[in-house]
């Protein structure tokens, strides 16, 4: 048994602890919760199936039951708290490579089963269904953006700190995206002075950045980070990736990206990044922290000021 397989069948026992019985039953009763949204979509976010800004929803709803509520052809395994299927697509296994649904709450994997986890206020609730076999975690993703700033993770608002290699435009112009959301945010240095819980967003060259314990999963692949990007070069150029881990492009001056994971023990909140290949692109992508140009994006490299999905998907 392989490693992946292995880990795969140990989150599937925690989902099947967690789920609660006769799957997608709510968790008591309590005060509807509004702001709410569902996202359905495929390959990565590429391909969008539903978008529902105002779901049908109860007070008492766990993510199983407003996925219930709102999709069509909704099977489950693993006593309920696992989805097998929406609306006839299925995981499967197929030419050796294994697909299979995922679901996100405000651009965080989820740690335990839908049928286990309330919908609170604000939540963004994503389910994309992709293939794993390559990359078989991918902690966090930015296409949810101002969440999880917004609303917090599990139902906890958190505060945010943006860490600065030079207190910049740039710096400047990320906390003025945030304050514009009403979201207030401290600055500091990389890395200094900063709590557990807290969601932090890094900016600035990569050279700098990387010298940071979760940062440096970047450098190590997909595999490791879940982000389908890695700087070369000295920071200078940005190899994009498929979603097979194969390099499909190069970029070099100019060059932006924005990303998240989590730290080196796969615990704890994300870590954003906003960062680039040279001042400006670490420009490009600050300007491009925005809810229009990161929806539905797992990550997105910015190139010649546009956004980029990642994997980069091209065939």
């Amino acid at each position: 048994m392989s490693a992946r397989t292995r880990r795969l069948l140990t989150a599937l026992v925690a989902v099947t602890a967690a789920a609660v019985p006769a799957a997608g039953c709510g968790v008591g009763a309590g005060s509807t919760p509004s702001q709410t949204e569902l996202h359905v979509s495929k390959a990565f976010g590429t391909q969008p199936l539903q978008d529902l800004d105002e779901p049908k929803i109860e007070g008492s709803d766990t993510v199983m039951r407003l996925l219930q509520r709102n999709t069509k052809g909704v099977s489950t395994k693993f006593g309920g708290g696992f989805v097998q299927s929406i609306d006839g697509l299925s995981g499967t296994q197929r030419g050796g490579r294994s697909f299979d649904w995922f679901f996100y709450v405000n651009g965080v994997l989820a740690d335990k089963g839908a049928a286990a986890m309330k919908v609170h206020e604000g939540d963004r609730v994503w389910w994309d269904y992709h293939d794993w076999t390559v990359v078989d975690r991918i902690p966090a993703v930015v296409g949810s953006f101002p969440e999880p700033f917004l609303h917090g993770v599990g139902g906890r608002k958190l505060p945010t700190r943006i860490e600065c290699v030079n207190d910049n435009a740039d710096c400047q112009a990320v906390q003025d995206k945030l304050v514009a959301l009403d979201l207030p945010a401290a600055k500091g240095g990389i890395g200094t002075s900063y709590t557990q819980d807290t969601l932090r967003l890094l900016v600035g060259p990569w050279p700098q950045l990387h010298r940071e314990p979760t940062a440096r999963l970047l450098d190590q692949g997909p595999a490791r980070s879940g982000v389908f990007a890695k700087f070369i070069d000295m920071g200078r150029k940005l190899q994009l990736f498929d979603d097979q881990g194969k390099v499909t492009r190069t970029f070099g001056p100019g060059t932006g990206l924005i990303a998240a994971t989590t730290s080196q023990d796969e615990i704890g909140e994300p870590v954003w990044f906003v960062t680039g290949t040279d001042a400006r692109g670490i420009s490009a992508a600050a300007q491009a922290l925005d809810e229009g140009a990161l929806k539905g994006r797992f990550a997105a490299a910015i190139v010649d000021g546009r956004p980029v999905s990642l994997p980069d998907i091209v065939r």
